[in-house]
């Protein structure tokens, strides 16, 4: 059995209201990732699953639990850790003023490459994401599609081998949502260890290979495919997420094959739409 390089344990985060009480966005989170595993974290809005990937991150700190990257604690070696993974999302912000190329060269030397080292992964990642055409004008100016592929190679700079996607197909058009799962195929296919969040269910189904189903919090079933559709008697994710939350099956009513949920805010696209 290979040994998971993404390990989570009883992970927990309090936040303090303006009522003066306490609000516990996630709540005793456990879970684990091998290599070239994709593991999707799966949750309508407000159950946790950005709070998680940020802790998980390193950008928020939890109140309690433990989280180890490549064998690494994230609270006491928490550079260590950071440098094991790569943290892509629909929102990442870029530096206007500059350009992909200039950007990526900047985030290679943060991570401590020298410069041969950055032209070469520089001119891979070009390439390979299809960024020849706009890698040189400003970011200020770039698309939407063109943002993300620029976030995507920022993301692979230094090769992590643990990557962290919170919503990465968000608002992007078709030709870019394709880049974006084939470079997760791929990126998972070398053997990374994957954690993706997504409202598209078809998205999910189509890559993961271990989800992580998490309401108000909590994670209200872990496993693959086949286990929570045993566990749960549904077939859809979106039908095992209402059924192992034990919400009323009339939620689903007249939602078509191929509809969405929106009581859930997960989706499965109508023919003809994403791919």
């Amino acid at each position: 059995m290979t040994k998971p390089i993404v390990e989570i344990c009883e992970l927990t985060k309090v936040f303090p209201t303006t009522e003066g009480d306490e609000k516990r966005a996630v709540d005793g989170i456990s879970f684990s990732v091998e290599p070239g595993q994709i593991f999707g974290l799966l949750g309508p809005n407000g159950a946790g699953k950005t709070t998680t990937l940020r802790m998980i991150s390193g950008l928020l700190t939890p109140t309690s639990g433990t989280m180890h990257l490549n064998g690494h604690d994230v609270r006491a070696r928490r550079l260590e850790a950071k440098r094991s993974l790569g943290y892509l999302t629909a929102s990442t912000g870029l530096y206007q003023r500059l350009t992909p190329r200039e950007l990526l060269h900047y985030f290679g030397e943060l991570i401590g490459l020298d410069k041969p080292a950055i032209k070469k992964r520089l001119e891979e990642l070009v390439e390979w994401l299809d960024m020849a055409s706009f890698v040189d004008l400003r970011c200020g100016g770039l698309s939407t599609g063109q943002k993300q592929r620029t976030n995507i190679a920022r993301a692979l700079m230094g090769d992590p081998p643990i990557l962290v996607m919170d919503e990465p197909t968000l608002g992007l058009d078709v030709l870019t949502n394709r880049v974006v799962l084939d470079f997760i195929r791929a990126e998972g296919a070398k053997g990374k260890a994957i954690i993706l969040s997504t409202h598209y269910l078809d998205e999910a189904e189509a890559l993961c290979h271990q989800y992580g189903l998490i309401h108000e919090g909590r994670l209200v079933g872990r496993g693959d495919l086949a286990a929570l559709q045993e566990k749960a008697g549904r077939r859809r994710l979106s039908e095992i997420f209402l059924a192992l939350c034990g919400q009323d099956e009339h939620v689903l009513a007249g939602v078509p094959e191929g509809g969405s949920n929106r009581a859930l805010g997960m989706e499965y696209p109508k023919e003809g739409g994403r791919s």
